[in-house]
Parts: structure tokens; C-alpha cells; sequence
């Protein structure tokens, strides 16, 4: 880190490449040195830093860390390149295409004690953040229930991966993140339907470590778009849009009803609807805020690629599931020292 700030990297300039370009060079206390792009830089989204064809390129420059953004595929190789050069990195999500892959990223940063994270985004979302604290601020009460909807058009971005490891990841991440339990089980189907190798819809059903009871519908086959994260519990419900970024809260309170028809229907009493007001920065700038706050030692509230790792290894078990016709169980997470995190 020299006086001026830290001096960053980016790799990759493709579709999330642009805007971690577009983020970085006007981040405080951050220069945006270099971008490696085989490519090139055709549409002039490296902000004016130079563009470079190799990762050993970007290292030669003197980086403080480095925000992956290439495809899925090359995280593995470009992260050990940086974890072996002593530099940190913000990988974008998942944190790589296999288990394997993943564990041994997690090995080659821990074991340096650099800083490194994953880019699962919607935990930056203002309506996720927020439902976050109300949850561990007990306003729910106890959790039954999470359900996300993640539906829309193909995205053409997408070559290496299926709908599990692409959008999948998101609601998995978010729902552990955000009611602060791990998977313990987990059963789905997949169909194919676009013609391509990978699976474009997935309907999964699982369980997390406190019993909270989990259900997601993602796909690439809906003209609607959709963003759906609904958390169930004994006060009421709290249903989060992030595209919106709106956050709502529908409340179990003792308002009887009195309508003869309708009390047959209802499950639990009427209560109040809120709609909170919630300050709505953007997603990407507040990861970067938070992962430049992690380099320099200020914060630690990021993905950690343990974190990551535990995302890539649920999203396995919804791919085993799905081709076997079983439910799967996954083993308590821990760390290097054998601690269940």
C-alpha cells in the first residue's frame, strides 16, 4: 500500500468486469492500476488503466489486490497465481466451478493470511442487508421458512455454467447469510429445456442447521424477472424484492376477523403491512467499500472464501440430488483448526 492508497487489479472485462472497472476507478482511497483482458478493451470500459494480456502482467505492477472477474472456469488458476504472488482478491461468485477447485483456493489464501473474498452480491442489497438485522435482532422471532424465486430471461452472458452454479449460488449464499445457519440437507430437480448442456431450471427444497425449512425456484426459462427472498417466522413475515431493493414486513397481529367466510381461510391473525424506508446505495459500491475496509484492516463483513466454498459445495449437492433422485446431507462446515464455523 503506498501514501496515495491501495493500488488495485481487475481481471476480466467482460459483463460484471465493466462495472467492477467503472466501480474501482472511482473508489476512495483506491487507483485502479491495470486490467487483464486477453480481448482487449474494444468498448473502453477500463477507465483509462491499462489494459494487459496476462495476470503476471497485472502482479509485475505492484498490486495490493485484485477483483477477479473472468469466467467461472479460470477463478481457480488466476486466484493461485495471486494467493503464490502474496496479493489479496475479491473474487466474483461462485468462488470456483468445482469443490475441489474452491477448497484449494481456501488453502492457498488462508495459509498466506491474505485477505480474499467472494462477490455474492446480494448481501450488499439494502433490502437483504436490512432484513439481516432485523432477524438477528430477534423481530421475527423464531424462523420456519425461507423461499426465494430467482426467475427470468436466458442471460447470453452465460457459457460455462448452469442455472445451480450461476443464479442458484446467490439464494443459497443469502439464505445462510441472512438467518445465520449452514445446510444440512437438500433435495431438487432440474430440467433442460434451452438446448444446452447445462440445466436452465432447478426446484430445491432443503434444510438449515436450526430447522428453518428452505425452498428455491430459479430459472433461465421466465419472460419475468423476478427476485423473491420471503422469511417466514412466529411474529409475522418479511418478504424481500432485490430488484427493488424493497423490504416489507407482514405482521401476525390479534386483529380478529369477524367476516364468517373468511375465518375458515385464515391460518393466523390479520395484522399490519410496513413497508420500510431504506437508504438504497449500490450493491457493487458497498462490496467494494466493504473489501477495501477488509484490506486495510478496518472490517471484516465480507464472503470469506470459506464462506464461498460452502456455497459451491450446497450447489453440488443440489446437482447431486437432482441426478440421482436423492436427498442430500451435508456435514457441518469447519475450519483449518477443525472448529464448526
Amino acid at each position: 500500500m503506498t501514501a496515495a492508497g491501495l493500488r488495485a487489479g481487475l481481471i476480466g472485462l467482460g459483463s460484471m468486469g465493466r462495472h467492477h472497472a467503472r466501480v474501482l476507478a472511482s473508489l476512495e482511497g483506491v487507483t485502479l492500476v491495470g486490467v487483464v483482458d486477453p480481448m482487449g478493451d474494444t468498448n473502453g470500459w477500463a477507465q483509462g488503466a491499462p489494459v494487459l494480456s496476462t495476470v503476471e502482467e497485472l502482479i509485475a505492477l505492484g498490486i495490493d489486490y485484485a477483483v477477479v472477474a473472468c469466467p467461472t472456469a479460470l477463478h481457480e488458476e488466476v486466484g493461485l497465481k495471486l494467493a503464490e504472488a502474496g496479493i489479496g482478491a475479491l473474487i466474483e461468485k461462485p468462488v470456483a466451478d468445482t469443490v475441489e477447485g474452491a477448497r484449494r483456493l481456501v488453502e492457498a489464501f488462508e495459509s498466506r493470511s491474505l485477505v480474499a473474498g467472494v462477490g455474492h452480491i446480494e448481501r450488499c442489497n439494502p433490502a437483504l442487508r436490512s432484513l439481516r438485522t432485523r432477524l438477528e435482532a430477534g423481530e421475527l422471532g423464531d424462523v420456519f421458512q425461507v423461499v426465494t424465486r430467482r426467475q427470468g430471461p436466458f442471460p447470453h452472458r452465460i457459457a460455462d455454467v448452469g442455472v445451480v452454479k450461476d443464479l442458484a449460488t446467490h439464494d443459497i449464499d443469502l439464505t445462510a447469510w441472512v438467518t445465520g445457519q449452514e445446510y444440512t440437507s437438500i433435495a431438487a430437480h432440474t430440467v433442460h429445456k434451452s438446448g444446452r448442456p447445462h440445466e436452465d431450471m432447478v426446484s430445491a427444497v432443503g434444510r438449515l442447521s436450526d430447522g428453518t425449512m428452505v425452498n428455491h425456484l430459479v430459472n433461465w426459462l421466465s419472460p419475468l424477472k423476478e427476485r423473491f427472498t420471503s422469511v417466514t417466522g412466529e411474529r409475522g413475515c418479511f418478504i424481500a424484492d432485490t430488484l427493488t431493493a424493497d423490504l416489507t414486513f407482514y405482521s401476525n397481529a390479534a386483529q380478529a376477523t369477524e367476516w364468517e367466510a373468511l375465518q375458515a381461510f385464515r391460518g393466523v391473525s390479520e395484522g399490519d403491512m410496513i413497508r420500510y424506508a431504506i437508504p438504497k446505495r449500490e450493491p457493487l459500491l458497498v462490496e467494494h467499500e466493504l473489501f477495501r475496509d477488509a484490506v486495510l484492516g478496518k472490517s471484516n463483513d465480507i464472503c470469506t472464501l470459506r464462506q464461498g466454498l460452502r456455497t459451491v459445495e450446497v450447489a453440488a449437492a443440489v446437482l447431486e440430488s437432482a441426478s440421482t433422485g436423492l436427498s442430500v446431507s451435508l456435514k457441518p462446515d469447519t475450519d483449518a483448526e477443525g472448529v464448526t464455523l
